[in-house]
């Protein structure tokens, strides 16, 4: 009999806000976050202790997890760079920690200004500080399948980045599909390619839409034995160091999937329709997800 729970790592309030260019205030974001864990969402990354100067949108980080409303059973997370933002989290008390890198080195010198050697080393004692505090630590692979300036990124090479964070600790990695290239047999391909590396009930897929195949991408993922996926509300999102990303995969559109093939995620589908309605008025523009285009159509608008 099939696992029919599926775990959502919703992203929104961080990936899907760090490249909004208006503003959103302080008071909004927290808003976000409680309004996803009020509509039933385990995982939220709420922000990023990234440096201010580089994601102005998040550097409001402290003030965020300050203000949250904290509901038992919610993990709260946030993207760790360094071991600085690693004790700017701590004193949040964020509940898991979310590390990155980059399969290719021409992205991950855009992304951090290291060579991949050099992010792997300057994560280890972000690694061991989250340890130390009992905090599990995911990782995320950005251009697991593709990279805007080197173009497909080889399986040996996402593999020996992925073999490289388990050895240093990591206990669930992220394949990022960051520009929206995979199909459904590289899906399948790198997850047996991992599979000697570590059980895929430790690896989730963080796909984009950016050419419509997320969403084929999930059905292989999910036929393949993954049972973590990272959404955004709304499809809202992208990369500033990756030239032609669109948003991540929606979270109410994968709900949608999800929910009609019978798996549980534990969310719920109006609360989450209602704080999309209300995420749309917060950017002040219409959001790419398929639910949304539907009920703005139901509602008489464009």
């Amino acid at each position: 009999m099939k696992d029919t729970r599926v775990s959502v790592v919703e992203v929104g309030p961080r990936d899907g806000l760090q490249n909004e260019a208006n503003t959103v205030s302080t008071e909004d974001k927290v808003a976000f976050v409680d309004r996803l864990a009020h509509a039933g969402c385990q995982r939220i990354e709420v922000s990023s202790f990234v440096a201010p100067k580089w994601i102005p949108q998040l550097a409001d980080a402290e003030e965020v997890f300050a203000a949250i409303d904290r509901r038992q059973g919610v993990e709260y997370s946030a993207l760790i760079p360094n071991v600085r933002g690693m004790e700017r989290a701590l004193l949040c008390g964020i509940d898991a920690a979310h590390v990155f890198l980059s399969a290719s080195e021409t992205h991950n010198r855009k992304n951090v200004n290291k060579t991949i050697a050099e992010t792997l080393s300057a994560l280890r004692p972000v690694v061991e500080l989250a340890h130390a505090e009992q905090l599990p630590v995911r990782g995320y692979v950005s251009t697991a399948f593709g990279c805007p300036y080197e173009g497909r990124v080889a399986e040996e090479q996402v593999v020996g980045v992925v073999t490289s964070l388990v050895d240093l600790g990591v206990d669930e990695i992220s394949l990022g599909d960051t520009i929206g290239v995979a199909v459904p047999t590289q899906i399948t391909g790198l997850l047996a390619a991992l599979a000697g590396v570590l059980p895929v009930d430790r690896i989730s897929l963080h796909l984009h839409d950016t050419r419509g195949t997320a969403m084929a991408n999930v059905l292989a993922g999910l036929q393949a034995g993954v049972t973590c996926f990272d959404g955004s509300l709304g499809g809202l999102g992208g990369c500033p160091y990756a030239p032609g990303a669109s948003g991540n995969l929606a979270t109410d559109d994968l709900l949608y999937l999800l929910s009609r093939m019978g798996y549980e995620t534990c969310i719920d589908e109006d609360k989450l329709a209602e704080t999309a309605a209300w995420l749309e008025a917060v950017v002040q523009k219409p959001l790419p997800s398929h639910a949304r285009s539907i009920a703005r159509r139901a509602s008489g608008r464009a």
